[in-house]
């Protein structure tokens, strides 16, 4: 049997899809409905990026959006996360949904999430 305990076990994640990394970063900056941490889709340049002021690619490809700086020596994906003002999950989720896309992944980001 179902209770109220595991009928709402799960989080809600947001995915927007756009056409192109220009659409995604105008709609990023003006669109209410995407918030900080939704994950952003652009198929036909096999991009998938995090919402966020400044909307970051975590695949190789970013086209118009923001790449993700070359990580300090011990660094961790939560400490990128904190400076982003993202959940590492955000960026984990993101980079899952990339993988089974068959994208590449950044690789600033690879080493981080192995």
């Amino acid at each position: 049997m179902i209770d109220d305990s595991d009928r709402f076990a799960f989080e809600a994640r947001r995915h927007h899809a756009f056409a192109t990394t220009g659409n995604a970063y105008d709609a990023s900056q003006c669109d209410e409905a995407i918030s900080t941490g939704d994950t952003l889709i652009v198929l036909a340049e096999q991009v998938v990026a995090v919402a966020m002021t400044w909307p970051f690619a975590v695949t190789a490809a970013c086209g118009k959006l923001h790449a993700v700086a070359p990580t300090k020596a011990g660094e961790t994906l939560a400490d990128i996360a904190r400076e982003l003002g993202v959940t590492d999950d955000a960026i984990v989720h993101a980079a899952a949904l990339a993988q089974a896309l068959g994208f590449p992944i950044d690789p600033h980001l690879a080493p981080l999430l192995a």
